[in-house]
């Protein structure tokens, strides 16, 4: 084979990364889907009894209820836990420094109303900093029903930094392996020492859109019609927007 013929069949870094991310994709309707059913079921249930869906996670997890907040398509009952020391934007090494103090969950909670029944949806990859684990303890004890997107490989690893239990995952009622690998970073380059390509936001922004679609329908099956934000970017859409702020601000 010439040299050219090999270079036009060589999978390049970043196919490699699409295949990777789509299987991971595709693992969750196989893999997972019985754990997305079930925490489906619990936002089904607390928002048709008028509750919300809280949603929190530190460092790019973050991501994950910006996702899901104030987004066309997206529910208007979705109440983000966004603690700007958390997000990298202010610094980065803060950010890694302030998700493992002890206590800091308690605070946040506590400047973030939440009622029982309600649901808690944390994201977190290595599932093990100090402040997503007591924000899973915090929440139970608090009346809250919990969920968590992690990577099972991650926590459970020997090289993990944090290995000593309670992680995550053992925490919360429900949870949804993202299926990373170990440090997330998911590409080996030829000759570079460190894997690049993280895939957990791709797949979190997966299953937060996959339950958003699920507890549509399943609230809907029930005769309860979900308040739902539209596209700021069309027609109408801002006036239906402010109305929904409105009544959310009156709540």
């Amino acid at each position: 084979m010439t040299d050219d013929r090999m270079a036009a069949t060589r999978v390049s870094a970043g196919q490699r990364y699409l295949e990777m991310a789509s299987a991971l994709i595709r693992r969750l309707d196989t893999d997972e889907w019985r754990h997305i059913d079930a925490a489906a079921e619990l936002m089904t249930e607390a928002m048709a009894r008028g509750g919300s869906i809280h949603v929190f996670g530190s460092g790019h997890s973050h991501i994950l209820a910006e996702e899901l907040f104030y987004r066309a398509g997206g529910f208007v009952r979705i109440e983000p836990i966004l603690f700007e020391g958390l997000m990298l934007h202010a610094s980065a090494t803060l950010s890694t420094s302030l998700e493992r103090v002890p206590g800091l969950a308690a605070a946040i909670l506590d400047d973030h109303p939440t009622r029982s029944g309600d649901v808690l949806l944390i994201g977190s990859n290595s599932g093990s900093n100090a402040v997503v684990i007591e924000m899973a303890q915090e929440a139970r004890t608090r009346g809250l029903r919990t969920i968590a997107i992690t990577s099972i490989d991650h926590a459970t690893s020997d090289v993990a930094r944090q290995r000593e239990a309670p992680r995550l995952h053992e925490l919360v009622d429900v949870v949804i392996d993202n299926g990373g690998v170990v440090g997330d970073a998911a590409v080996q380059i030829e000759d570079l020492p460190m894997r690049v390509a993280p895939t957990s936001t791709v797949v979190v922004a997966a299953i937060a859109n996959v339950l958003v679609a699920e507890v549509a329908e399943r609230l809907m099956a029930r005769g309860v019609e979900p308040e739902i934000f539209s596209s700021s970017n069309v027609a109408g859409g801002d006036a239906v927007n402010q109305d929904h702020l409105r009544r959310t601000d009156a709540r």
